[in-house]
């Protein structure tokens, strides 16, 4: 009963480390990297297409992304969806391959997304002690339906914030990786 509590919650909260990575990934740093792109998508045939279901993406450089499309004919779609992002890029087509050079970050670019960061940071950390509340909350109901002694429930409660600080380290991690991502030249 108390190790069902703890692997949902666990569940819940590898999720928000999860979607704390995605979100950061689409947080630029000076380096080109393909998943930088992983949020774009584009309108295939009436279906929104990740980008990279439409063409190979590689790292021609420190500062460039090649992409060369499948199909000529989406190469101005993702030209467009690309300018139109909100990661500040300015993609340049020759032939039917696309490069996106990524720009040098500006001291105050850099601060934005440090501060970007953080939110997103903080919002995971919020999901994770939802996700405690959640348990414990769990835990009194089991208590209150004479499932569990008050010995399990403490047990519990004490494990549970064990897993937060656990989660709420590996978000600080994320973080701080970020904040150094971001501040190497």
């Amino acid at each position: 009963m108390l190790q069902e509590i703890l692997e949902d919650a666990k569940g819940s909260m590898e999720k928000s480390l999860s979607a704390l990575d995605n979100n950061f990934k689409k947080i630029r740093t000076g380096r080109a990297n393909t998943s930088l792109l992983d949020a774009i998508k584009i309108d295939y045939y009436g279906n929104l297409t990740p980008l990279n279901q439409l063409a190979n993406l590689s790292v021609e450089d420190a500062k460039t992304i090649a992409i060369v499309p499948w199909e000529k004919s989406v190469v101005q779609d993702i030209e467009k969806c690309i300018m139109e992002s909100d990661l500040g890029l300015h993609p340049t087509t020759s032939g039917d391959t696309i490069r996106v050079i990524l720009p040098d970050l500006t001291e105050e670019t850099r601060k934005d997304f440090i501060k970007k960061a953080k939110t997103e940071a903080e919002n995971a950390k919020i999901s994770l002690r939802n996700a405690r509340r959640d348990g414990n909350n769990q835990l009194k109901e089991f208590l209150k339906e004479k499932v569990i002694s008050e010995d399990e429930e403490r047990q519990g409660e004490e494990e549970m914030q064990k897993l937060t600080d656990l989660y709420v380290h590996k978000v600080d991690e994320l973080l701080t990786q970020k904040e150094k991502d971001l501040l190497d030249f």
